[in-house]
């Protein structure tokens, strides 16, 4: 779903079996003295039990601390490779293939499978990159961009917003339709031009939005015109107009 204002409709437009462990039985050993080292009693049923309880214990923990770390690094080599590149304007077709495949290996370990159903998707997120061209409105001078690009969700009334800041500060709202259990179809019903003056959207202002990961502080998502969209949250308690 994009967050653009081109028009505001080219911008909208881009809106998407570990080895059982061996048990040993011990026999009586040669001693020095004439008393016999007797064998001990465990039952070996018994000790592999035990030994089974002890490597699931073992091995829980470590495969959860990984799973965990492996998420934290991986949005740390995201973000670091997207604070260079001026939310996405300034990104080479290198750095899109980059900034791309690191997303692909933080939405494989997606700690919410059903974002849709998360309340972890309301509020207010701040883009912080796109390959969307209409959004980051590339083919006009600088001065002319939107500084930033918001997005508002919120699940229970099924509503979005898209904001830009200076220096226009369009918005569009849209209703929400879910797909499945993370996608949903998108449908602009009304633009603000500088945030005031209300404009019926057309019947083709629509798109699909699915969100691909999702966490406290970030959300990746994808429009159906094959952009990517990485956000920040900054206001959890942000409510869309119904």
């Amino acid at each position: 779903m994009a967050l653009s204002s081109q028009s505001l409709l080219s911008a909208l437009n881009n809106t998407t079996t570990d080895s059982v462990p061996k048990v040993h039985h011990f026999h009586s050993l040669p001693s020095s003295s004439h008393f016999p080292i007797r064998s001990p009693i465990y039952h070996t049923s018994h000790a592999l039990s035990i030994s089974e309880k002890w490597r699931a214990k073992v091995s829980f923990f470590p495969a959860f601390l990984k799973k965990g770390k492996d998420s934290k690094t991986i949005k740390e080599e995201l973000l670091e490779a997207i604070a260079p590149l001026d939310r996405g304007a300034d990104a080479t077709p290198e750095d899109q293939q980059r900034v791309d495949q690191i997303a692909r290996k933080l939405e494989a370990v997606n700690p919410r499978k059903e974002p849709l159903k998360s309340n972890l998707l309301d509020g207010k997120w701040e883009l912080i990159y796109t390959t969307s061209q209409s959004i980051l409105q590339t083919k006009r001078p600088k001065l002319l961009r939107s500084v930033t690009n918001y997005q508002a969700i919120n699940v229970d009334t099924l509503r979005a917003q898209n904001m830009e800041s200076w220096p226009f500060f369009n918005q569009v709202t849209a209703d929400l339709t879910p797909l499945n259990a993370r996608k949903v179809a998108v449908k602009f019903d009304t633009f603000k031009i500088a945030g005031l003056i209300p404009v019926k959207a057309p019947e083709t202002a629509r798109g699909e939005l699915e969100i691909t990961y999702l966490d406290e502080e970030l959300r990746v998502s994808r429009g159906d015109k094959g952009n990517l969209f990485i956000l920040k949250m900054v206001d959890p308690s942000y409510r869309v107009p119904v």
